[in-house]
């Protein structure tokens, strides 16, 4: 199965008003074919050789994908009218109470804590890359005291519902760090880092290693830093925009 699983929000807002207009008009004529990634591709490609462009970040095909995905999703979540189940924080990291759907009976009595407001990111089992949470389905309770949780990711089906360990595999979202946020960030600290390869464009975490500040200039933020992946070591010098602070 195809692992790409781009992520709900992407670390780029530099869209022109033009841009936008056009995809506005896609939303509307193409449906489906939106999110098929040749698509996107033709639709990057031609921004990038538009002269409204000039002198502006180019636009890669992840940030078109997601943009549509973006609105694709409100759209849903506009005519649910909020008939879902409750986004339920996992216990012992936030403050608040409710009922998640009981999966494991044998404590009933237990309560998961919520708040409904907050957004929440998961670590899939599958490749050990961090996607969106759409909704906790259900929990239940180990032997070993510990929870799990079903989670259900954003833009996909119950067929890649994941069970995962909430101390390990969840937390609530990650922020993309601003410009101005640059000099917060620190050698040894851990952040999430967007990947893209010819194949996938996900979210990993990875680890400060070097960091060579730059002048700021009129396109924000030019300092790179050195990360190294936590899932294969692998280490890239990456700008700002890729990274998200860990909350």
């Amino acid at each position: 199965m195809d692992r790409l699983r781009p992520r709900e929000r992407q670390v780029f807002s530099g869209f022109t008003k033009a841009e936008i207009e056009k995809m506005e008009k896609l939303l509307k004529e193409s449906g489906e074919q939106l999110l098929n990634r040749e698509f996107c591709q033709k639709i990057a490609q031609s921004f990038n050789r538009s002269s409204g462009r000039a002198g502006k970040p180019i636009v890669k095909w992840a940030e078109v994908h997601s943009w549509f995905q973006n609105q694709q999703q409100d759209a849903r979540d506009a005519s649910k009218n909020m008939h879902v189940l409750p986004k339920a924080s996992p216990p012992n990291r936030m403050d608040g109470i409710s009922q998640m759907p009981q999966e494991d009976s044998s404590k009933a009595g237990e309560r998961i804590p919520d708040l409904s407001e907050l957004e929440f990111e998961a670590k899939s089992a599958k490749d050990a890359a961090w996607y969106d949470v759409d909704m906790f389905v259900a929990h239940r309770f180990l032997g070993t005291g510990e929870v799990e949780v079903r989670v259900r990711f954003v833009g996909f089906g119950a067929e890649e519902d994941e069970w995962l360990n909430v101390k390990k595999a969840v937390r609530q979202r990650s922020v993309p760090l601003e410009h101005s946020e640059c000099h917060t960030v620190k050698v040894g600290d851990v952040l999430l880092c967007f990947q893209e390869r010819r194949d996938q464009a996900i979210y990993y975490d990875a680890r400060v290693l070097e960091i060579q500040r730059r002048l700021h200039d009129i396109r924000g933020c030019r300092c790179l830093f050195l990360i190294r992946y936590d899932h294969d070591n692998t280490e890239e010098r990456v700008r700002l925009r890729r990274l998200c602070r860990v909350r």
